[in-house]
């Protein structure tokens, strides 16, 4: 082989390899930008990592580098957050207050490890990255936790739970079978309780004022005294006794009869008035 050919043969594989489409439309590869196309800048953003808050953040710089937690590298830590903090301002992304929060609390433990302490000093302070470590801990935990519930089979990701709707049923209503005993029992029950209402018709008597005055003026012939309570009946019941009093009282408006009292509270006497 030539050193000419030699030559064109990797000429021509980057000329293959430039000419491989990019995109395909309506069924045309198509190989070059069109010249008139325009992209707005934020057209598209695409996010590799996502963080659900500042201690995630600080939990993944951690573990990208294997570092022990309870060992960390304050000064590394703090210029790689700052510069994830600083990409996401660059991108024209809205920062929460607490990754700004995070922010100066990783710039004072570093402060507070770079000022010169005794060695009584350090004794009883504690560690400045202490509050930080225990944070760290404790969320780790709970995403350990969090990751491992979202293995779990999920229905409606892992697992479809088949429906299948039941056919309708028509209920039909079985009539009760009545046998001829029962039916007449019923009915000799029926009997029974008919037999303990009774009607009664109570017929109201009449009775005259004028012919009951025409009684009274009837037994005082003779010109005697009757007792006042000789001329009621008992059995005439509170319309005779009524209709007695009002006839006595008529004949004494007529001056047809009158009353005698000798003592006071004594028996009451009746008799016919003379002529």
């Amino acid at each position: 082989m030539t050193a000419s050919a030699t030559q064109d043969a990797p000429d021509s594989q980057a000329g293959a390899q430039q000419e491989l489409p990019f995109a395909l439309v309506y069924g045309q590869a198509v190989t070059e930008l069109p010249l008139d196309l325009y992209i707005p800048p934020d057209a598209l953003e695409v996010f590799l990592e996502a963080f659900e808050g500042p201690l995630d953040l600080l939990l993944y710089l951690i573990r990208k580098q294997n570092i022990d937690v309870l060992d960390i590298p304050v000064a590394e830590i703090t210029r790689q957050y700052m510069g994830y903090v600083e990409l996401m301002q660059s991108v024209r992304l809205e920062l929460a207050a607490e990754y700004l929060v995070m922010a100066a609390m990783l710039a004072e433990i570093k402060s507070r490890m770079l000022l010169p302490r005794s060695s009584e000093a350090e004794a009883e302070e504690d560690d400045p990255r202490a509050e930080l470590i225990r944070r760290l801990q404790e969320y780790e935990r709970y995403k350990v936790a969090a990751e491992g519930i979202d293995t779990l089979p999920r229905v409606g990701r892992d697992l479809t739970v088949p429906r299948l709707d039941a056919p309708q049923a028509k209920a039909r209503k079985l009539l009760p079978d009545v046998s001829l005993e029962e039916l007449l029992l019923s009915m000799a029950e029926v009997l029974r309780r008919a037999d303990m209402f009774e009607s009664h018709q109570v017929t109201r008597e009449a009775l005259s004022t004028r012919e009951r005055m025409s009684e009274v003026l009837e037994r005082l012939k003779g010109g005697g005294f009757v007792p006042f309570v000789s001329l009621f009946r008992a059995e005439e019941g509170k319309l005779g006794v009524v209709v007695t009093f009002m006839a006595v009282l008529e004949l004494i408006k007529e001056s047809l009869v009158e009353l005698v009292q000798n003592d006071a509270f004594g028996p009451i006497h009746v008799r016919a008035r003379a002529e």
